[in-house]
């Protein structure tokens, strides 16, 4: 049915899949970071940390992905040839997933900057009052609750995650547009194979919204919105 390409299909779509998975736990480091800054009382951090989502969110995905692999390959060695060292050649792999996760690590951000606010502060007081150091508030104390007010918002930012991968096909990534453009081109059949792209996304989306869904679940529990 597939014109035997169905195994490129799939190898693409482990390597989306990789893409995805490492941006994401860059994405929630930056995120992190830039909540704590943004809460933080020092007027430098909360600088930094506002320049970081308010640019990364103005520029496109793709033209930050370009700039990246293209302008810092060129600019790595430019600088390279100054100090004598030999041509540095980016991979795209580590390009695609710094980049993506980099952009999210902004969207990241505000989520749960959010989410920590969302806690009532009286609960962060009387644990310190209570002995807890400040490890442990926000391990047992914040860290739970404040995740439950976030999950909705890394859910969605999440499966957008997941469709913005497909701009490392731009960079020569062997993803799993890419594998469908070749295939389609291969066989001039695009809307089999860009369809077959599709439904694989969309198993991919499904599958991550059934995983959120039981983890709401799991984390109402003792709440009002928890089911019997």
């Amino acid at each position: 049915m597939l014109h035997g390409y169905a195994l490129s299909l799939l190898e693409g779509a482990a390597l989306t899949l990789s893409v995805a998975f490492l941006s994401l736990g860059i994405a929630l480091a930056l995120g992190l970071a830039g909540a704590v800054a943004k809460l933080s009382r020092s007027r430098i951090a909360q600088g930094v940390a506002l320049a970081y989502t308010t640019v990364i969110r103005a520029v496109p995905d793709l033209v930050l992905m370009l700039l990246v692999f293209y302008g810092g390959q060129m600019a790595i060695n430019s600088l390279g040839e100054r100090l004598g060292w030999a041509y540095i050649d980016i991979d795209p792999w580590i390009a695609g997933v710094l980049t993506i996760g980099f952009i999210f690590g902004a969207y990241f951000t505000e989520v749960l900057r959010g989410a920590f606010l969302a806690v009532p502060a009286g609960q962060k007081e009387a644990a310190i009052a209570c002995g807890f150091t400040p490890g442990q508030v926000l391990w047992r104390i914040v860290g739970p609750q404040m995740l439950r007010h976030a999950l909705p918002g890394l859910s969605n930012n999440w499966l957008v995650m997941i469709k913005a991968t497909a701009i490392v096909s731009v960079i020569g990534l062997s993803d799993l547009m890419n594998r469908a453009a070749q295939a389609a081109g291969s066989t001039r059949e695009p809307f089999l194979f860009y369809g077959a792209a599709a439904l694989l996304y969309l198993a991919f989306t499904t599958l991550s919204e059934l995983g959120f869904a039981w983890l709401s679940n799991r984390l109402a529990i003792g709440t009002k919105k928890a089911s019997l």
